[in-house]
Order: structure tokens, then sequence, then C-alpha cells
């Protein structure tokens, strides 16, 4: 009995396929700029969908006096998708005025006067910079110091803050359009 149990055994293994030892390694982690870009991406749709979704006659509205507009909402996302990169050495389009080295001129273009059309292919482009940006984006350069708002900052840190920077300003947005009886299109019917 005890022998038939062994050959059962043998048999069972020697049956199992053998996998290389490649596959039985666990894939290599995705580097830190790939997940921020399909995190960007994600927010990037949410986003211009939100904005589309929200009628013109709504992108003056604020909750409330000296807080942003929902356009200026809009351009501020826009105007740091040029600003931060720039102070990470990749210059945004010299028709934005944005200095990588210079908040102020990402000021000036959050109050450029825009309507809701013109706006929203401001948020388009800013994202399309951002991408490209990210995608030519050495791992080296992720360590560097860079100087923004005053302080030193890694390149990471810097794309760090670029992701959770969209995030709160989605989720700002997202309350707008909801206090203004918008609801998300990617919400609908939930």
């Amino acid at each position: 009995m005890h022998a038939t149990r062994l050959l059962a055994l043998a048999a069972a293994l020697l049956a199992t396929p053998v996998l290389p030892a490649v596959a039985q390694q666990p894939a290599a982690p995705a580097s830190l700029t790939a997940d921020l870009r399909t995190d960007i991406d994600q927010v990037e749709k949410k986003m211009l969908d939100l904005a589309r979704a929200i009628p013109a006659d709504k992108y003056d509205w604020r909750p409330a006096a000296g807080v942003r507009s929902i356009a200026e909402v809009l351009k501020h996302v826009a105007a740091d998708n040029y600003l931060i990169p720039a102070a990470l050495g990749h210059p945004a389009d010299p028709a934005t005025g944005i200095k990588g080295d210079d908040y102020k001129t990402a000021m000036a273009f959050e109050q450029r006067p825009l309507d809701r059309d013109a706006t929203i292919a401001q948020l388009e482009k800013s994202f399309t910079h951002l991408d490209s940006i990210l995608a030519a984006m050495p791992a080296a350069a992720l360590g560097e110091q860079v100087s923004m708002f005053g302080e030193k900052f890694t390149g990471q840190q810097a794309l760090i803050l670029t992701a959770t920077h969209l995030h709160e300003h989605l989720g700002q947005l997202i309350a707008y359009a909801r206090s203004n009886a918008v609801v998300p299109p990617w919400s609908q019917g939930s």
C-alpha cells in the first residue's frame, strides 16, 4: 500500500509541468512615471468630461466671494500643468507666458478672459503638454533637486504633487458641479 502511494506521488510529480524560472518571478513594477501617467490620464478624462457637462452659463459660478469660479479652477489646473513641468526644466508653450520660476506668470494665465470652449481647449492642451513631459522623463531626473514655490523638491516629489493637485481640484469641481445640479458623467445612473 505504501509503495502504491509512492508510485502515485511520483507519477503526479512527473506529470506536473516545470515552469521556467522567469515565469515564477513576480513582474517588475511599473515605473513611477508610468503609474502617474495612468492616474493622471484618468483624472484628465473625468475633469474634461465634467468641464464639458457644466453649462457655459455656470462657468462664472463660485461658492462664495473670493473663491475661484468654475472657469478659474479649470484655468488654474491648466496653468499648473504648465508651471510644474516648467520648474522641472520643461518649458511651457511660450504662448502661455508661464515661466517655471515665476508663479505670477501662472496667475496671469489664470486671469485670461476665456469662454467655456476656449477654457476647455486650454485644459486639453495643458494635459497634452503634461503627458508629453511624463512620457519623456528619464528615471534619473526623478532624484534631481528643483526649486518650486520657494522650496526644494525632487523631481519625483514634484510629479506626485502634480497628481495630488489634480485630484484636489477634480474633487472641487465635482462639488461645484453638484452644487449646480450637474451630475458627473461617470456617476450618471448610479
